[in-house]
């Protein structure tokens, strides 16, 4: 898989999300560390969703790891909570705006 391709199928997930009721913004930095490197975002801003192949700067936290756990993660194969606590994935500032996207991720 590809960043593209991950960018892809994470912007189909949340599409289909209910994000109406997400206040403000969240706005989450992916960095893919390993083999396949890259870097895209994550950004719901007054329930409008974006997700680009680009550094966000004023973004609310950063997530770090490869594209492997992170397409875990961000496919709900993969508890966040477990992957931050087995060292799979890193994460700097604010976590609960990366627990908001799970959740969402998490919605069918």
């Amino acid at each position: 898989m590809t960043v593209d391709q991950l960018i892809g199928k994470v912007y189909n997930k949340l599409s289909k999300a209910d994000i109406a009721g997400t206040e403000g913004k969240v706005a989450v930095q992916f960095e893919l560390t390993g083999k396949v490197a890259g870097v895209f975002y994550i950004e719901i801003l007054n329930g409008v969703l974006s997700v680009m192949p680009y550094e966000y700067i004023d973004r609310d936290a950063c997530v770090f790891g490869t594209l492997t756990n992170l397409e875990k993660v961000l496919t709900g194969k993969l508890v966040p909570q477990v992957a931050i606590a087995e060292g799979k994935i890193k994460v700097e500032g604010n976590v609960d705006k990366v627990m908001v996207l799970a959740e969402l991720l998490k919605q069918d």
